[in-house]
């Protein structure tokens, strides 16, 4: 069973993002409606070479607060995996990651340039792309290596482990233990249609290995997420370019 805990408005929108949750499986139970609010929209434009540029309105999102965190406190704690983000106020993804109990995500967008670091202390994989983990760590994050060295200065402010997506170049990950080297895994090379996405298919495919597939270690769960999100930016759309278990299962 798939959870989620969030604020939708009581607009057009709403209704309609909680029944394709609904149509996915994911139990809407501590989805809340938040009156004389709008649901969080995102308007993207994606250019000719499938890159694009986002503008998000938080709406009902920002609504979320602490005493929703404690509703749902049974999922959050009983989850196998744990995944958030920074739509929503900073102190409620705080109040979920000290309640979780699995392994805990938490995918550091959009970045903020002052923040907690319990946000970086707390989860036990901290996920960004590359401007994210310049913003997060200081450091100018161009290529490879610089990912490398953003990633060891994460650690050093307390990360357990960090995980930065690099889009065609796949990914690195570093954890705090000094005697693990640094793990990176390539992406599978693909014509690119829409990138729109492709790091929320990342994480997606991430989770679902660590709670599904537990014979999958970190790097195992890491290599196949690439492979998921390089599948995803061949189709435009977002959700509908996700591909479903199948891909998973072809992997294994």
């Amino acid at each position: 069973m798939y959870d989620r805990f969030c604020q939708v408005g009581d607009d057009v929108w709403g209704p309609k993002y909680i029944a394709n949750l609904e149509s996915l499986q994911v139990n809407t139970q501590y989805v809340k409606t938040t009156e004389n609010s709008s649901s969080g929209i995102a308007q993207i434009n994606v250019a000719d070479n499938g890159m694009n540029q986002i503008i998000i309105v938080a709406g009902a999102n920002q609504r979320l607060n602490l005493k929703d965190i404690e509703d749902a406190e049974s999922i959050i704690s009983s989850a196998d995996v744990l995944v958030l983000q920074l739509e929503t106020p900073v102190e409620t993804a705080i109040r979920a990651l000290q309640l979780a109990k699995g392994v805990s995500i938490l995918n550091g967008a959009p970045a903020i340039e002052t923040f907690n670091e319990e946000l970086l202390r707390l989860p036990s994989i901290f996920c960004v792309n590359e401007s994210e983990a310049s913003i997060f760590s200081g450091l100018p994050v161009n290529n490879p290596n610089e990912a490398e060295t953003a990633a060891k200065e994460l650690i050093a402010k307390g990360c357990q482990s960090v995980l930065i997506t690099l889009g065609e170049d796949g990914a690195i990950f570093l954890t705090s233990d000094p005697n693990v080297p640094v793990f990176k895994a390539d992406a599978p090379q693909v014509k690119s249609a829409d990138t729109t996405g492709a790091g929320d298919a990342f994480i997606g495919a991430l989770a679902f290995c660590l709670a599904n597939l537990k014979e999958f270690s970190i790097q195992q769960a890491i290599k196949a997420a690439c492979i998921v999100a390089a599948d995803s930016v061949t189709r435009l759309g977002t959700q509908i370019s996700f591909p479903g278990e199948e891909i998973l299962i072809r992997i294994v």
